[in-house]
């Protein structure tokens, strides 16, 4: 049986990249998170200690100096993202938001 996912703390950097997570705000829009841990550390954290089931899928990409990488998309499916919604994630958004204000 699975846990019911967590929030964290509104303005944290696990709050910042579930934020973009559960709402529709475009990734490329998300605050950076200054260097404090790497974007796969959030989202295992995510995963494993607020139980959130993100997906994750990567693909060769091109770095900026034209070196092949891989380009990894995190996401939820979107019935995980409407019972968030309506169990409090509008909520969580809300103050967030104005915590950030």
């Amino acid at each position: 049986m699975s846990k019911t996912p967590k929030f964290p703390g509104p303005l944290t950097a696990r709050g910042a990249v579930l934020a973009v997570l559960i709402s529709d705000a475009d990734q490329t829009g998300a605050e950076p998170l200054q260097g404090r841990t790497s974007l796969a550390v959030i989202v295992k954290t995510l995963k494993r200690k607020y139980h959130w089931p993100i997906e994750s899928s990567s693909f060769p990409s091109n770095s900026g100096d034209g070196r092949a990488t891989w380009a990894t998309v995190y996401s939820l499916p979107p019935a995980t993202v409407a019972k968030a919604l309506d169990n409090g994630g509008r909520e969580w958004l809300d103050r967030r938001v104005g915590a950030k204000a």
